[in-house]
């Protein structure tokens, strides 16, 4: 079950042993480094043949290396292979670029293609202490342009070379997404907000790029705790820089009614009054979802709002009666049990109330989806589940979006172009996997989000301090180690329309104990989601993945140091 407590968590066995570390084939040591290898071995030598060095001599050389080891660190640049999600096609060749003060961001004559230029200048400026003027004419430096060529509507290429750094792309969505690549492939230090020495080069080639699929998913529960704006938009901005394009935010549950429906105003004002644990809860005004909206897609993220029926439903019952079967509201709820409270489906009220905040939440959606929810109606009978799915999905489609639901739905009849986002593990029954690839098979999308993969609040280990483990401990190579096209038997490689990273938050409070459990899994989701399955290999990917540490702690993004991951020293 999607949030079930059970007391005895289910560990699962690593289905490969985790391989000793090899040198890549063709490995060779930097010539820079053989030259320093060399002049310190003269040294040592010189120093035997005379004696013993002068007092101080052996910490000055000591000093000499480490300064000049450091500044042949900060100079060597990051193959064009080495980010996250890996690339779809990598050409490497030529001269690395290097930024200076006198290069320019060059744009086209766009608004959206400045605001992802302004948007780049606004990352660079500060660590580099460069002005990098936006211009519309020719100029050394990093140019975005808008061009017909194989990109789809997320893919870009990017050129480097001794004259600058060339992104290019259909849509001005590619070219955000190119410049998460360029970000990646600059040194870790320039995400921070204070002049940085540099230097800032990019290696020289080519990179082609487009997604896997066109679903990538990060899902952020608010209701169990409640999430201020700032918090969510540091949230989108870390989804951003892996090229994660869809944001669900799950803004209904027993706990917590998170947005205002003005139709139904208690909703926020009492049904948000709480969270998990008895605190002061909140919502989000119309104007605060807005901005959400809005900030969302200057990232190029769709938010997807989800109202959760006809089950996690407490908030909602608590705060108008009317909407239970027997006209008696009960008490606000703070625990973290599920699967006790549910919508009366034989109530026309129940009906007028979904169509109500249907229709004002969608009004303030400007993305596809509306996700109705559909989980853990375990209070709800049969008749009644496909009663309240089969007179809500049409509501959903009348206010111009496309229904999500949790596979649950495919129990009843999913709508025409109805997406199911499937949470089962492993050792779901062959039953209701079945049921869920026949609902495939007939033409319903899939999102895959299976709990014991991607659930980025399950523990890591049995020593985790946050998070909960129904589905088990989700380490992060079994977290990036699945095929999603393969993953769900019977279900057709066709139906997986992308991979979602669900973030439940009964345990979660803070930002920072977010981060703690989003990452380091959350890139591996996204590359699941946006590289070609060809690139899945757990033994390249821990690499990569190491090396974003240092990216992470100048974002001040906190990360949980996996043993399975080989992590810089410092």
């Amino acid at each position: 079950m999607r949030r079930h407590h059970s007391t005895t968590p289910r560990t699962h066995r690593e289905l490969h042993p985790t391989p000793r570390p090899r040198k890549p084939v063709g490995f060779r040591p930097a010539r820079a480094a053989r030259a320093l290898g060399a002049l310190l071995l003269v040294s040592a030598a010189g120093a035997c043949a005379v004696g013993a060095a002068p007092a101080g001599h052996e910490n000055a050389v000591r000093e000499n290396a480490a300064r000049a080891s450091a500044a042949h660190s900060r100079a060597a640049v990051t193959p064009l292979d080495q980010v996250i999600p890996a690339p779809a096609s990598v050409r490497p060749g030529g001269s690395p670029y290097r930024l200076t003060a006198g290069a320019r961001i060059r744009v086209d004559d766009a608004p959206a293609v400045r605001a992802v230029g302004q948007y780049l200048a606004d990352v660079l400026r500060p660590s580099t202490g460069y002005r990098l003027p936006l211009t519309t004419h020719a100029a050394t430096g990093i140019r975005l342009r808008l061009a017909e060529g194989p990109f789809g509507a997320e893919g870009y290429r990017l050129d480097s070379g001794p004259a600058g750094v060339t992104l290019t792309a259909r849509e001005p969505t590619g070219l955000f997404h190119g410049v998460q690549t360029l970000r990646q492939l600059l040194p870790a230090a320039v995400e921070k907000k204070t002049v940085q020495p540099g230097p800032w080069k990019v290696a020289g080639g080519t990179v082609t790029d487009t997604p896997r699929y066109a679903y990538r998913g990060a899902m952020l529960d608010v209701s169990r705790h409640f999430f201020t704006v700032a918090q969510v938009k540091r949230y989108i901005d870390e989804l951003a820089l892996y090229k994660v394009n869809e944001l669900h935010l799950h803004l209904s549950d027993d706990q917590g009614w998170r947005i205002a429906i003005d139709s139904w105003p208690r909703l926020a004002s009492y049904g948000g009054s709480t969270q998990v644990g008895g605190g002061p809860g909140g919502h989000y005004t119309k104007a605060d979802y807005q901005e959400i909206v809005r900030y969302a897609a200057s990232r190029y993220l769709e938010v997807v709002p989800e109202i959760d029926m006809p089950g996690h439903t407490n908030a909602a019952l608590a705060s108008y009666a009317d909407l239970n079967c027997d006209g008696v509201a009960p008490p606000l709820y703070t625990g973290t049990n599920v699967g006790f409270s549910s919508l009366c489906a034989g109530k026309e009220i129940t009906y007028k109330f979904a169509e109500d905040v249907i229709r004002e939440l969608a009004a303030l959606t400007p993305g596809r989806y509306l996700h109705i929810g559909g989980d853990e109606a375990h209070s709800t009978s049969h008749e009644d589940y496909t009663t309240v799915m089969n007179r809500v999905q049409p509501l959903v489609a009348e206010y111009g979006k496309t229904v999500i639901g949790w596979h649950q739905l495919t129990g009843a009849t999913p709508a025409k172009g109805a997406l199911a986002q499937y949470w089962g593990l492993d050792s779901t029954s062959a039953a209701e996997k079945e049921q869920v690839a026949r609902a495939a098979r007939n033409g319903t999308g899939l999102i895959l989000s299976p709990a014991d993969r991607v659930y980025l609040d399950m523990k890591y280990t049995k020593d985790t301090p946050l998070g909960l483990a129904w589905a088990g401990y989700v380490e992060v190579r079994r977290s990036y180690d699945w095929d999603p096209a393969t993953y769900l038997p019977g279900a057709p490689a066709s139906a997986v329309r992308g991979v979602e990273a669900p973030l439940w938050s009964e345990t979660l409070a803070t930002s920072a104990q977010l981060d703690t459990m989003a990452f380091p899994r959350l890139p591996g989701a996204a590359e699941l989601g946006w590289s070609p399955a060809a690139t899945h290999d757990w033994d390249a990917y821990k690499v990569r993945l190491a090396a974003q540490a240092p990216r992470w702690d100048a974002l001040g993004i906190g990360y949980y140091r996996s043993p399975q991951v080989p992590w810089p020293s410092s």
